[in-house]
């Protein structure tokens, strides 16, 4: 008999994703912290906020950091 191994989660999804207690997976917006005068002040403030995943994408990452 072999021995059993935890399995591990993706730790690189793991930072760039949080799963909300409703089960929401949640992301940061790309593009906020580089080059800012280039960008309008609405498209910045809308980087802000954090986005949703959509619920196929989100059930491929849950499976990722659940392991």
């Amino acid at each position: 008999m072999g021995k059993k191994y935890k399995k591990k989660i993706k730790k690189s999804v793991a930072r760039r994703f949080k799963v909300t207690k409703t089960g929401k997976v949640m992301f940061s917006h790309q593009y906020k912290s580089h080059l800012k005068k280039n960008k309008s002040k609405s498209r910045l403030r809308r980087a802000k906020e954090p986005g949703q995943l959509s619920p196929a994408f989100a059930k491929k990452i849950k499976k990722q950091l659940s392991a």
